[in-house]
C-alpha cells in the first residue's frame, strides 16, 4: 500500500453530523499509528482524513501538532482513541477464538478491522452502516488496493431502519453464535434507541455470543463543556460533540443485559490505560470520567 488516496467529493453521510467523527477517530488512530509506542496499527486511517476535504488539513502525525501531546485534542482525546481501538481489537479477536465466527460492527464507519487483524479462518464481519458512508470507505480503500484478511459483508442501511432484514438477508446466521461490538456510537442514540438496538442484539444472538459497546454515565454532560477536550475539539476541528451527544437520561444496558442472562463486566478507559501503561489518566474536569466500555457475554438463551 503505496501513496496517499485521492480526494472523494461523495461523502453523503460521512462529512456532516456525526459522520464527521468518524474522521476524527481516524486521524487519531493515524497519529497512534505512527507512534513509536503504538498501541494500535491502522495504516488505512491516514488515508480516509486525506480523501475528505473537510479535514484534508488535520494531523496525520503527532509532530504534525505544534503542542504535540500537550494538545488536548490530537495528544491526550487521540491516545484515548488509540487505547479504545486497541482494547476493543483484543475483545474481537479474543471473542472469536472461543468459538463464534460472525462478527457485526454495528455503526461500522470507517472501521477496518476486516483489514488489519488477523482473523481465524471461517469468520465473517459484516459491517452495518448508511449507504454513503460504505461507499466513502469503498472507494478509498479500492484505490489503495487493499484486500480484507477475512470474508467481508458490507451492509447498508440505516440503524434506524430495518437493518435487522438486511443483516439477515446477506447471510448472518440466527442458529450460531455472534460477537457485536457498538464502538463509539450509543451516545448518539436516544434512549429509548439505544435499549431498542440492545434488546434486538440479545434477540438476535445464542449461547457463546459477545457484545461490546461503550456508554456515557454522566446526567448533565454539559457540565464538561469547557474542558479541555471538548473546547479543543470544536475549536480545531469545528467538531460540537457536546452538541451531537443525545441529552436525554441514558438506560442502564449493562444492566439489561445482565437481567437477560448475560455476564457483564464495566470498566474506565483508565483501567487499560494502567494495564498497557499508555493512554490517559483522570484529569480535573475531565470529559472521560464517565466514559465505560462495557463487555458482555451470553452464558444462556
Amino acid at each position: 500500500m503505496t501513496g496517499t488516496a485521492p480526494q472523494h467529493t461523495d461523502v453523503e453521510g460521512v462529512e456532516g453530523g456525526v459522520g464527521l467523527t468518524a474522521f476524527l477517530v481516524a486521524a487519531a488512530r493515524a497519529i497512534e499509528t505512527h507512534r513509536d509506542d503504538s498501541l494500535a496499527q491502522d495504516p488505512y486511517a491516514e488515508h480516509f482524513v486525506r480523501a475528505a476535504p473537510a479535514c484534508t488539513d488535520w494531523p496525520v502525525r503527532i509532530h504534525q501538532v505544534p503542542e504535540g501531546d500537550g494538545n488536548p485534542l490530537w495528544g491526550r482525546f487521540a491516545r484515548y482513541f488509540g487505547l479504545r481501538t486497541r482494547v476493543l481489537d483484543d475483545f474481537l479477536l479474543r471473542s472469536v477464538r472461543t468459538g463464534p465466527r460472525q462478527v457485526v460492527l454495528l455503526g461500522a464507519g470507517l472501521d477496518t478491522r476486516a483489514f488489519r487483524l488477523d482473523w481465524p479462518s471461517g469468520c465473517e464481519v459484516f459491517e452495518i452502516d448508511r449507504a454513503g458512508v460504505l461507499e466513502f470507505k469503498h472507494q478509498v480503500l479500492t484505490d489503495l488496493a487493499a484486500t480484507p484478511k477475512v470474508k467481508r459483508v458490507t451492509v447498508p442501511v440505516d440503524l434506524r431502519a430495518d437493518w435487522v432484514s438486511a443483516l439477515t438477508n446477506v447471510g448472518f446466521d440466527l442458529a450460531a453464535p455472534s460477537v457485536w461490538l457498538a464502538e463509539g456510537l450509543l451516545f448518539y442514540l436516544p434512549g429509548p434507541a439505544e435499549t431498542y438496538l440492545v434488546d434486538t442484539v440479545d434477540r438476535l444472538t445464542t449461547e457463546g455470543s459477545a457484545l461490546a459497546f461503550e456508554a456515557k454515565l454522566e446526567k448533565d454532560l454539559l457540565v464538561y463543556r469547557g474542558s479541555p477536550i471538548y473546547t479543543a475539539t470544536r475549536e480545531q476541528t469545528g467538531i460540537d460533540l457536546l452538541h451531537l451527544f443525545d441529552k436525554g437520561p441514558r438506560p442502564d444496558s449493562a444492566g439489561a443485559l445482565t437481567a437477560k442472562g448475560w455476564s457483564t463486566s464495566m470498566y474506565t478507559p483508565f483501567d487499560f490505560t494502567r494495564r498497557h501503561g499508555r493512554g490517559p489518566l483522570p484529569e480535573p474536569n475531565d470529559a472521560l470520567e464517565g466514559n465505560r466500555w462495557v463487555f458482555a457475554y451470553k452464558s444462556r438463551p
